[in-house]
C-alpha cells in the first residue's frame, strides 16, 4: 500500500506542477547568463534614454542640431566637463545630446531594417524549403546573386538611386539583408517538415499556408529570433558606416556615423569627438551580440537540463 500511495502522490505532484515550455525554460536559462543580462540592461537603457530625450535633454544639454552663433567661438570643442559630460563639437553643440538623439536613428534603422529583411527572408526561405524543386533553385540562386556583391557597396548603390534619408537607409539595408535569413530559415524548415506532425496535418487536409504558419514556423522560430537579434547590431553598424561615407542620414540630424566623420579631423587634439560616438556604436552592437549569443544558448534544447 505504501508504494502505491507514494506513486499516487508523485503523480499528483507532477500533475500539480506547472508545465514547462520551451520559452519558459529559455527565459530561466537566459537569466542565468550574466553577459546576456548585461546586454539586455544596456539595450533597455539606450531605448529608454532615446525615447524620453525630448522631455529632458534639450533643457539640460541644449539642442542636438542648432548652435548658439553668439557663443560658438567660446563653446566649440570643449573637453568633457560636468556641464558637458562628453564635451562639445566644432559648432559648440553638446556631444552627449547628439549621441542620445543619434541612438534614435541607430535603433530605428536597426529594428526596421531587421524587420524587413526577416519578413522577406522568412517568405523566401519557406518557399525554397517547403516546395523545393524549381522554387528552391530560384530562391537560392537569387540569394547567391545578392551575396555575390559586397554588401555595403550594394547598399551605397541603392541609396545613390533612391536618395539619402533614414527611410531609404533602413529600406535598402532591409531589402539586401534577406538572403542570410532565408538560408537559415530554409535549413531549419528542411529538418522540421520531415516530422510526423507535419505529415499528419497534411493527411488531414490542412492547407500549405496553415501547415507553414501553425506547424512549421512555431517550431523554427527559435533560430530566427537568435539571428534577427544579432542582425540588429549589424544593421546599426551598417547605418553608421553609410552615414560616415555621407550616404546615410543627412546633416545636421545627429547620427553616430556622421559624428565620427566630423570628429576624425580632430582626432589628435580633441579625441572625444570620435571616441564618444564610437563607444556608443561599440557598446550597442556588442549588447545585441551578447543578447543573441544568450538567446542561442537559452533556446538550445540540448541545454534543457543544464
Amino acid at each position: 500500500m505504501s508504494k502505491a500511495t507514494d506513486k499516487q502522490e508523485a503523480s499528483q505532484s507532477a500533475a500539480a506542477a506547472p508545465a514547462r515550455t520551451l520559452w519558459g525554460d529559455a527565459f530561466q536559462r537566459l537569466k542565468r547568463n550574466k553577459l546576456a543580462v548585461l546586454g539586455v540592461i544596456w539595450i533597455l537603457f539606450i531605448v529608454i534614454v532615446a525615447l524620453t530625450a525630448d522631455l529632458w535633454a534639450p533643457q539640460m544639454l541644449g539642442s542636438p542640431t542648432e548652435m548658439d552663433t553668439t557663443q560658438a567661438a567660446t563653446t566649440s570643442k570643449l573637453p568633457p566637463s560636468p556641464e558637458h559630460p562628453f564635451g562639445t563639437d566644432a559648432l559648440g553643440r553638446d556631444v552627449l545630446v547628439r549621441v542620445i538623439y543619434g541612438a534614435r536613428v541607430s535603433l530605428t534603422v536597426g529594428l526596421l531594417a531587421t524587420a524587413i529583411s526577416t519578413m522577406i527572408g522568412l517568405i523566401m526561405g519557406a518557399l525554397a524549403a517547403y516546395y523545393g524543386g524549381i522554387w528552391d533553385t530560384i530562391v537560392m540562386r537569387m540569394a547567391d546573386i545578392f551575396l555575390a556583391f559586397p554588401y555595403t557597396l550594394f547598399v551605397v548603390v541603392m541609396l545613390a538611386v533612391m536618395g539619402q534619408g533614414i527611410q531609404n537607409v533602413f529600406i535598402a539595408i532591409g531589402i539586401l539583408g534577406w538572403p542570410s535569413i532565408a538560408r537559415v530559415f530554409r535549413s531549419t524548415i528542411l529538418s522540421v517538415k520531415e516530422n510526423d506532425y507535419v505529415d499528419a496535418a497534411r493527411a488531414l487536409g490542412a492547407s500549405d499556408v496553415r501547415i507553414i504558419t501553425r506547424h512549421i514556423f512555431p517550431n523554427s522560430v527559435a533560430s530566427i529570433v537568435v539571428y534577427a537579434t544579432m542582425n540588429i547590431g549589424g544593421a546599426i553598424l551598417t547605418e553608421a558606416a553609410l552615414s560616415f561615407l555621407g550616404m546615410g542620414v543627412t546633416p545636421p540630424n545627429p547620427s553616430w556615423g556622421i559624428m565620427i566623420q566630423d570628429g576624425q579631423q580632430y582626432l589628435a587634439t580633441q579625441p572625444w569627438l570620435m571616441l564618444m560616438p564610437g563607444l556608443a556604436i561599440l557598446t550597442t552592437v556588442l549588447a545585441f551580440t551578447l543578447l543573441g549569443d544568450g538567446l542561442r544558448d537559452a533556446l538550445d534544447v540540448k541545454m534543457k537540463d543544464a
